[in-house]
């Protein structure tokens, strides 16, 4: 099969790369450095037909990049996924186009469920790339209905595993939890949440992702659906997991109540994945955490883990 990946660069895209490599797939995987989406001719180089269309390509960060880039982050993303969307709909209209989207779309005060996708207003702080997410399923419909255009939107609670990236760019909470906790271990500094640890989050990891991920691929065809863990857990409980793994006393971490913790609660509905995939089960948060805080121990030098 012959796939086209964006955003190959990034976590989840260096991971799914890999997973359809080894599967057999002929795979072109481009990264911002490699094909800048911003440029309505960025993709014209790419002519050989495509059955599958990985569309993971973003320009967000964690943390509070959403507060301090919203006019940024909109010009840049409607350029991106409508560079793609144009590419698709007059080079690749026979392939298959699956794109990502972001639980941070959701109304916070609706239940999280795909009929919901649309509806209400995402947090004020993370309002504008909500929207464009938003507005790349409008547009996947759109292309739907008028053409016959086939997609798949695929909606992920947190990804979390190892192989995340270690550079200067800001951390996903998970990642942040972990990076603090082990400075307080090896160098003694104080460990500081942001928050009062009582904001709820839910984890996918990578791997369980990709794996629903392809699974969805081959059998499900112009709808969204949530792929998350199906449970939540608060901050404080997350933080107790790494430190009892890494050999932490969780009663030393401090909370700053004056940082930016984002929605208080945000946990997926599974129950359209699980019609699909009734047999989907993730590996558990305590497996998971060990594999990611292995890898983190593995991968970075002391200066990384400032």
């Amino acid at each position: 099969m012959r796939v086209f990946v964006t955003g190959a660069t990034g976590f989840l895209g260096r991971h799914l790369v890999t997973q359809l490599k080894n599967r057999g797939d002929l795979v072109t995987a481009v990264g911002s450095r490699t094909c800048d989406l911003t440029s309505a001719h960025s993709l014209s180089q790419f002519c050989d037909p495509f059955d599958q269309i990985y569309h993971l390509a973003a320009w967000t960060q964690a943390g509070d990049f959403c507060l301090r880039h919203p006019g940024e982050q909109w010009l840049i993303n409607q350029k991106i996924n409508t560079h793609v969307l144009d590419w698709w709909k007059e080079k690749q209209p026979q392939a298959k186009l699956i794109c990502m989207g972001t639980s941070c779309s959701y109304d916070p005060s609706l239940p999280l469920i795909e009929e919901n996708y649309l509806r209400g207003e995402p947090i004020d702080s993370l309002f504008t790339y909500a929207m464009t997410k938003r507005m790349l399923l409008s547009g996947l419909q759109a292309l739907h209905k008028q053409f016959g255009m086939n997609y798949l939107y695929l909606i992920p609670s947190t990804l979390y595993g190892p192989g995340y990236h270690t550079d200067s760019r800001q951390l996903h909470f998970i990642f942040d939890l972990i990076r603090k906790i082990l400075r307080g271990v090896h160098y003694g500094e104080e460990v500081i949440l942001w928050g009062d640890g009582e904001q709820m989050r839910e984890l996918i990891h990578v791997d369980d992702f990709i794996e629903a991920l392809l699974q969805l691929v081959e059998r499900e065809n112009h709808t969204h659906i949530n792929i998350g863990g199906g449970r939540e857990y608060s901050i404080k409980q997350f933080a107790t997991l790494i430190s009892e793994e890494v050999g932490f006393c969780s009663s030393q971490i401090g909370y700053d109540l004056t940082r930016y913790v984002g929605a208080r609660s945000k946990v997926l509905s599974i129950q359209k994945l699980l019609s699909s995939l009734p047999h989907f089960q993730p590996r558990s948060l305590k497996r998971g955490l060990q594999e990611t805080i292995h890898w983190y121990l593995d991968a970075c030098s002391p200066t990384e883990r400032k």
